[in-house]
């Protein structure tokens, strides 16, 4: 690893270690797995800059513990696209994804009673953090497909050019770090 990187995400500070993405380019990893502290603060903070929604979504797995204290602090249900159809789920409706830190093109899946719980209502997509939007990009498609209406996008923090876009909500700006 390269070092590491200080900022301040929801009022505390967090140390985020760099890892290479290339020979070119780092990047911070934020994760926040085990960050209870972290995870509560940043939805609280989120969900005052988010618009109204009904249902919240995410992918698995990074976005979830910030898509379940928004759920709980929200008083709203989560629901998360899976990364494989489980025994449980039935007739899934899929899309593909390539994300800047899977080495692999990946396949979100939502259940139809999942989708069925999207259908008409209006979705806030969450996520850890928006880089390339390539996950937000698939959160989209299973939201259009399940017939749901996105009323906004939101990460706690927005990578790179991310946080040039005006159709995101997100908290902090995480630079990318070029060698």
């Amino acid at each position: 690893m390269a070092g590491s990187y200080k900022m301040t995400i929801a009022g505390l500070e967090r140390e985020l270690p760099l890892c290479p993405l290339s020979d070119k380019i780092d990047i911070a990893a934020f994760i926040m797995f085990s960050d209870v502290e972290l995870t509560v603060a940043a939805s609280e903070e989120l969900l005052k800059k988010c618009p109204d929604f009904d249902v919240i979504l995410t992918a698995e797995s990074k976005g979830i513990p910030l898509a379940y204290e928004m759920a709980r602090q929200s008083g709203k249900p989560y629901i998360v696209a899976r990364k494989s159809v489980k025994l449980y789920m039935t007739d899934p409706i899929s899309v593909t994804v390539k994300s800047i830190t899977t080495a692999n093109e990946q396949t979100l899946y939502l259940s139809q009673e999942k989708a069925a719980m999207l259908k008409g209502k209006n979705v806030l997509i969450v996520d850890d953090v928006i880089s390339t939007g390539e996950s937000l990009i698939a959160l989209e498609r299973l939201t259009e497909a399940a017939g749901g209406n996105i009323t906004g996008r939101s990460a706690v923090l927005a990578e790179g050019d991310a946080a040039d876009r005006d159709d995101i909500i997100f908290l902090e700006k995480l630079p990318l770090f070029f060698k």
